[in-house]
């Protein structure tokens, strides 16, 4: 029994800090406090060690940039085509 004590206590003590993680990232999240540091540090860690999925992400951010495209003034449509 005495051998098992430290593996419990070690056990309690990573269940102590994983539950004040959680905490701390639901604060975080409800407040809105992770924004732009937290951000580039990740996209700084993307470019660094998964340049695939950084130029991945970069493109996607350039397409939600994109506008879409505008309808005509008078509200017509032409039709292209047929004619």
């Amino acid at each position: 029994m005495h051998a098992l004590v430290p593996y419990l206590l070690l056990t309690a003590f990573l269940a102590v800090v994983m539950l004040a993680f959680t905490g701390l990232a639901r604060r975080i999240r409800r407040r809105g406090t992770a924004g732009g540091g937290l951000a580039g540090a990740l996209a700084a860690y993307e470019e660094a060690f998964r340049t695939t999925s950084h130029a991945a992400h970069q493109e996607i951010r350039a397409q939600a940039d994109r506008k879409a495209p505008t309808g005509s003034p008078d509200g017509l449509r032409r039709r292209r085509g047929k004619g």
